[in-house]
């Protein structure tokens, strides 16, 4: 029988030069949010189904892999069988259901405050293609128990820093807030079940312009004096003014808690990167409850960091309030980027001992073991009969050096 060589659909390998990018790149990330006073806390993949399909997870929760039940829990005999009756666990499909639980479970262990890192593969059945995959890793920093813009200050800055770390130049933060869409959208006209629907069309105005989110609301049948006043709106408030907000009913403490945040980013920022009131940003989570923001870079048409306030969520296990604010870095999409961008991960430069086939192995080891010892990372490697071709193939798997091996010194060389 033949054997499908290929990973499942939407699953992929990865090849030595990836993943040795993809590791410095997370231990840069681990690194810095640990300098800045995070904490690493691992949680299960699996978690119980109820706990997912009870999230606000917007359309995340039509693309849960449902894992089956097992054993004498599984009755297939049982007549109109439902999903229900199959499943009881399911794949996380982000990290932040996983947190909720997991603090809730460990409160009386944990900092009033709580600053947690979490890095960890998240796993969403979505439709396959390239670039988007349905396993893919997630680099989450949340803060649990702080009401105040401290908070989101704290981790925007933090995940600015991660991206500076690790040379990523040309990107802003994009902020805005749930209460001042709201507010914006109902003082408009529209009602609280348009409310969704209206701010999943304004989210497409920097792709199909104002005439496009005109032709959209008009499709929705919605009331002609309410798409004129929120297109009046977006004119006014695309100026960036964080002050006119008061004019379209926004309370004030949002208005000053948004002033706070982009005037003390700006400052910590000094001229590295910006900071901007954007109106139309809305994230497709429906549990979030106040801030949101994104990181955009390089003017590509994604967002390669993405979060926002979460007051509802946690409290929703245990029946109580507990604020809470995450960011979480798009891991593959900002590694994608920087492979594109021909990054290479600094650490030992890599070098090729090639020796002859009457070569004593112990000989040939205890000196790769001196280029070591010097710093070197060394492979070993028996001398094919065309050196140049092996040489060109050691060169495309990132090899940096070669040397020929003798008992004398050696002479290392560049491989390109």
């Amino acid at each position: 029988m033949k054997i499908n060589v290929n990973p499942a659909k939407g699953m992929r390998d990865l090849l030595p030069g990836e993943k040795e990018i993809r590791d410095h790149v997370e231990k840069k990330i681990i690194d810095t949010y640990k300098n800045n006073g995070f904490q690493l806390i691992e949680t299960p993949v699996v978690e119980n189904i109820d706990n997912l399909l009870g999230s606000k997870g917007g359309e995340n929760l039509k693309l849960i892999f449902k894992i089956m039940k097992r054993g004498n829990k599984l009755n297939l005999s049982k007549e109109n069988l439902t999903e229900s009756d199959l499943a009881e666990l399911g794949l996380r499909y982000d990290l932040t259901i996983p947190l909720s639980r997991f603090y809730c479970k460990h409160r009386n262990e944990l900092p009033s405050v709580f600053k947690a890192i979490q890095v960890g593969n998240v796993f969403r059945a979505e439709r396959a293609q390239k670039g988007r995959y349905r396993s893919f890793k997630q680099c989450d920093i949340d803060i649990i128990g702080n009401p105040d813009c401290d908070a989101e200050i704290e981790l925007l800055t933090s995940t600015a820093k991660a991206l500076t770390e690790l040379d990523v130049s040309d990107f802003q933060i994009r902020i805005n807030d749930r209460r001042i869409l709201k507010s914006v959208v109902l003082g408009c006209g529209f009602s609280e079940e348009d409310f969704e629907g209206v701010c999943i069309i304004l989210d497409k105005l920097d792709k199909i312009g104002m005439d496009g989110i005109r032709k959209e609301l008009s499709g929705k049948d919605y009331p002609v004096e309410n798409i004129d006043r929120i297109l009046a709106m977006l004119d006014e408030i695309s100026s960036g003014d964080i002050d006119i907000l008061g004019n379209y009913g926004v309370p004030e403490e949002v208005v000053e808690n948004m002033k706070c945040i982009t005037r003390n980013v700006t400052a910590i920022a000094d001229g590295k990167y910006d900071i901007v009131f954007d109106f139309t940003l809305v994230r497709g989570m429906g549990y979030y409850t106040g801030p949101i923001f994104e990181i955009a870079y390089k003017g590509l048409g994604y967002s390669i960091a993405g979060g926002g306030r979460y007051d509802e969520m946690i409290g929703s296990f245990i029946g109580q309030s507990i604020p809470a604010v995450g960011f979480s870095i798009g891991f593959e999409r900002l590694v994608n980027q920087m492979i594109e961008d021909k990054y290479k991960s600094p650490g030992k430069e890599k070098v090729v001992l090639l020796y002859d086939m009457e070569e004593e192995i112990s000989d040939v080891i205890m000196k790769a073991d001196e280029l070591r010892a010097d710093g070197y990372a060394v492979s070993l490697f028996k001398k094919a009969k065309k050196v140049s071709k092996q040489l060109d193939q050691l060169t495309n798997q990132g090899f940096d050096k070669f040397a020929m091996y003798s008992k004398d010194e050696l002479e290392i060389k560049n491989l390109d």
